[in-house]
């Protein structure tokens, strides 16, 4: 039976990974930092590439390879590589792929440390980026230039939760011929399927969701078979490769994303409906709340809400410190994605180093507040954001 015929979480479960010899249920660890060869010619043809098999776990394991395989499963994609964490995945995808004097055009809101990629990093490479206003996804064909090689997009957005219509964005890059690469951190495999709207390429943080207990790192980019092996050649020679340890756990953690998703969801869409009705909340972002301003693009392409709320505080930057300092039960943490509810203040941490017309472009308001909502009794953290807001 064809894995491609199985749904989504018996895919998340089961793989063609062979057994050893002593017949395992669970796939075993293998700790290993190479691998040994039966003779001179099979040495060769492995490392001329004339057969399948692994040589060093830089390049490949056992481990590394059964979670990309459940990756590309889920994601739909033809290939992947698996990283040590989710910005070794974000550079490594555009170091491989972009030559000097290549140009970017990329979502205004994006992660803080691939905007420093953008703009710090890359331009000592004559590699350029223009940002397209996330709420105005009509105007990305006026950055496009000769020069220009990729379409860049996270959705939803971090921290903001903006949806961007993968669609729209697909149709644009294939018009312009240009490689269109999703972060798909937010919504998972289970909730967003970013390949089936037009994307080249998806990039994860494993960190986040697909982990979701907070206990390693990782990343993994899957896609195109071409392009992954760019990247490939590219990872082989610099060596951000996932630790097989790390592949194991996050493997494990697939077999439980669809039942922890869902929950996640329910508790977010009933966090979020909560900090709607409160009078000190100016304005709530939740994909599947009807106010979202993308709510149709949300509901076309994602199969739930995701975990993520973000709302606005009343009083700006001072309400938002006393706010987290009011926090009882939820954890003050940069993280997300975790069976922990997290919350954070943009704009008095992770962007504080911004000024307020920069923060602005990007949708983080003074008093913009993320949740990351967990998997506790949601009443519970209700009662917690309740008393902080009071």
């Amino acid at each position: 039976m064809s894995n491609q015929n199985l749904g989504l979480e018996t895919q998340a479960i089961r793989t063609q990974l062979e057994r050893t010899q002593y017949l395992e249920h669970s796939v075993p660890l293998y700790l290993t930092s190479s691998f040994i060869f039966e003779d001179a010619e099979d040495m060769r043809a492995s490392f001329a590439e004339e057969k399948e098999r692994n040589i060093y776990s830089r390049f490949s394991n056992p481990n590394t390879s059964e979670f990309v395989e459940k990756i590309c499963q889920m994601e739909g994609a033809e290939d992947g590589y698996a990283f040590a964490t989710g910005m070794a995945a974000v550079y490594s995808t555009f170091a491989a792929l972009l030559n000097s004097g290549e140009h970017i055009v990329s979502a205004s809101s994006v992660f803080g440390s691939t905007h420093t990629l953008f703009a710090k990093y890359f331009p000592r490479w004559n590699i350029t980026t223009s940002y397209f206003d996330v709420n105005q996804p009509e105007t990305i064909e006026n950055y496009i230039q000769p020069n220009t090689k990729i379409l860049y997009a996270e959705s939803p957005t971090n921290p903001a939760v903006d949806i961007l219509d993968l669609e729209l964005l697909g149709k644009i890059a294939k018009k312009h011929n240009l490689i269109l690469i999703v972060d798909n951190c937010f919504a998972t495999p289970y909730i967003q399927n970013p390949i089936q709207f037009g994307a080249d390429l998806v990039i994860h943080s494993a960190t986040k969701l697909i982990d979701g207990q907070g206990r390693v790192l990782g990343g993994v980019t899957v896609g195109r078979s071409d392009l992954i092996r760019e990247i490939y050649l590219f990872s082989r020679n610099t060596g951000p490769a996932l630790s097989p340890f790390n592949a194991w756990v996050l493997s494990k953690s697939l077999e439980t994303l669809p039942v922890r998703i869902e929950k996640h969801c329910e508790n977010a869409l009933k966090v979020a409906e909560f900090l709607e009705n409160h009078p000190n909340v100016a304005s709530v972002k939740y994909p599947f709340l009807k106010s979202h301003p993308q709510y149709e693009v949300a509901k076309k392409q994602m199969k739930l809400g995701g975990n993520i709320v973000a709302f606005e505080i009343k009083g700006g930057i001072e309400s938002g410190r006393k706010f987290l300092d009011k926090i009882k039960l939820c954890s003050l943490s940069a993280n997300l994605g975790d069976t922990r509810s997290i919350v954070t203040h943009p704009a008095s941490t992770t962007h504080s180093k911004l000024t307020e017309e920069e923060r602005l472009a990007v949708s983080i308001t003074d008093g913009l507040v993320r949740v990351s909502v967990g998997l506790e009794t949601v009443q519970d953290v209700i009662n917690d954001l309740k008393q902080a807001l009071e």
